[in-house]
């Protein structure tokens, strides 16, 4: 199952920075999945490119990330505040664990 945790548009300043003008969301879900009667957390990033007339749209997505809903929530709300990108997701993911657990799954 997944479910919408949030979303939000990169800064106007940064994406003219990097020669971009138009509009890029990037939304944030949790996704729940149950094995062998277990529950496990997990994040999928969408990001939509407004441009012409056709939005462009990529997702990427890391499952079985974690047991614990508490901990899926505060890697959410950085990813999202962090601007997290799909194509960057699951090097992130590493790295959140890296220094100090593994991966649960």
């Amino acid at each position: 199952m997944k479910s919408f945790y949030g979303g939000t548009y990169i800064g106007r300043e940064i994406l003219e920075e990097n020669g971009i003008y138009h509009p890029i969301r990037l939304e944030y879900y949790k996704i729940e999945n149950e094995e062998s009667n277990k529950l496990f957390y997990g994040i999928e990033v969408v990001k939509t490119e407004y441009k012409e007339t056709v939005p462009k749209v990529e997702k990427n997505e890391v499952k079985n990330i974690t047991m614990n809903e508490t901990e899926i929530i505060e890697i959410l709300e950085k990813f999202k505040r962090g601007t997290v990108m799909p194509d960057f997701l699951e090097e992130m993911v590493e790295e959140q664990f890296q220094s100090t657990k593994k991966l649960c799954c």
